[in-house]
């Protein structure tokens, strides 16, 4: 298996640290509002990853955080005239809804950045006691930049060019700074907003040390993998680094995976634009099973456009592999029990190749758009060579082995069986008649009423078969 380390530029063989694990930490949302589908994405990649990880045998503890602190969170809850927790516990569960309806696994650990102060509180005072760190007049903790060797290693940036302070870095208070490039640990409360008692000042955590020491409780001092979305590579990804090995002394992570951004018709999603989406509006249009399937058809390094256009063919796709099982179930049920034959045993070795392919593909760099192509040729063949005549192994083997490899896309593709309403029970059964007495008028008014209610008729060789439109 190889991965591609930002940190080196280049993909790596995958060797953990303990032989059988996998430690991995991924930077989880701001808790503020509904989540965006922008957020969507690492979300949906990396529960991936981990089920990919898991389908390999791996022991995965996966650990992703809520940050429920923050600026934005504030003035929410100032405007609401609540208290912040509110806010943060509101979409806190909403975003569980959401992540849910989107097939992502709930996280080994969820850590709340609230939960953890004594923890920050604990590596600041031990960055300062080390020399990293400093407190300035008005009690604000900021971490000496230059005084980690290594700093821009994983952004590849050069400090001398950042000299004169980047704008992600700036914050108010910069005449206190040694360096203009030193970022914050700690700062003072202000009127209204919550706060921690502190060694410096009543006040709360800079957002970067937040990651750190989440991942140190409940990861360890060094991980395997830590990823995000590469919005997060500077300056947050890099602080983390900056704080974790240099209060721990050890290499914080392995491996660094960022997913690319994601764009709406070609522009960068922005609510001034008019083009800004969250789960919930897509999740009033479509199954959200078709966002992942969407999200899941590039590779996760690849910029990805968002369209109507290419929703709907992402719909298409999905559909497809649905349709193929469902076939599958109905042949099932018709088929007789018996041993596989010297011939399906030959095609269930061809189609043994399939799930190769989908390995193969996974196994560099998590490709799921290639993924998912395999698993389209194992549809194709499952629909040429599953038949009436074809035996309950046979089927449940070929079904069995779609179901395994959505699966560990996250896609659920077999639809529980839904039972018609005794009226449109009786005008499908009176379309059959019609069509046998060749009235084609009515078979076809019966389709177009059956259309208004819903329902959408196929027929196949297998005969008439039906689906929610």
């Amino acid at each position: 298996m190889k991965i591609y380390n930002t940190l080196s530029k280049k993909k790596e063989e995958f060797i953990p640290i303990e032989p059988g694990k996998v430690k991995m930490y991924v930077c989880g949302p701001t808790v503020y509002n509904l989540i965006h589908i922008g957020n969507a994405r690492p979300m949906i990649v990396f529960d991936t990853v981990r089920r990919y990880m898991e389908y390999k045998g791996y022991e995965v503890n996966f650990v992703s955080n809520f940050t429920d602190v923050d600026d934005k969170i504030i003035k929410k809850a100032i405007e609401e005239g609540v208290e912040a927790s509110v806010i943060s516990e509101r979409y806190i569960a909403e975003c569980k809804k959401d992540m849910e309806a989107m097939n992502v696994k709930p996280a080994t650990t969820h850590p709340l950045a609230t939960n953890e102060i004594c923890g920050m509180v604990e590596m600041i005072e031990k960055l300062v006691e080390k020399g990293h760190a400093y407190k300035a007049a008005d009690g604000t903790v900021y971490f000496r930049t230059r005084s980690f060797q290594e700093y821009g290693k994983l952004s590849h940036k050069n400090l001398e060019d950042l000299q004169g302070g980047n704008r992600s870095l700036l914050v108010s208070g910069e005449d206190q700074k040694e360096d203009a490039l030193d970022f914050v640990l700690w700062k003072p409360k202000k009127e209204g907003e919550p706060y921690w008692e502190s060694p410096w000042c009543q006040g709360r955590p800079g957002w970067h040390i937040e990651c750190s020491v989440m991942s140190k409780r409940y990861l360890g001092d060094e991980i395997d993998i830590h990823a995000g979305g590469e919005d997060l590579v500077f300056p947050h990804h890099e602080n983390e680094i900056a704080q974790s090995e240099a209060a721990n002394g050890k290499t914080f992570a392995r491996y660094w995976m960022h997913n690319a951004f994601l764009n709406i018709e070609n522009r960068k999603m922005s609510k001034s634009a008019g083009n800004f989406f969250t789960v919930r509006d897509i999740s009033e249009k479509y199954d959200l099973q078709i966002l992942r399937f969407f999200m899941l058809s590039a590779h996760y390094r690849s910029p990805l456009n968002f369209s109507g256009e290419l929703m709907e063919a992402a719909k298409n796709g999905y559909e497809r592999i649905v349709t193929s099982v469902t076939n599958l179930n109905y042949l099932l049920g018709r088929a007789a029990a018996g041993e596989l034959s010297r011939e399906e045993k030959e095609l269930l070795q061809e189609a043994e190749g399939f799930v190769k392919k989908f390995d193969e593909a996974m196994d560099d760099d998590f490709n799921t758009a290639d993924g998912i192509s395999a698993i389209f040729e194992l549809v194709k063949f499952a629909n040429t060579h599953a038949g009436e005549s074809s035996s309950i192994a046979f089927l449940t083997a070929l079904k069995e082995e779609i179901l395994q490899l959505a699966d560990i896309c996250g896609l659920i593709v077999e639809k529980a069986e839904e039972i018609l309403e005794d009226e449109v029970e009786k005008l499908i059964l009176e379309r059959q008649e019609a069509r046998k007495a060749k009235n084609f008028a009515r078979a076809d008014e019966i389709r177009d009423e059956l259309l208004q209610k819903g329902i959408l008729l196929e027929d196949t060789r297998e005969g008439v078969k039906w689906k929610r439109a």
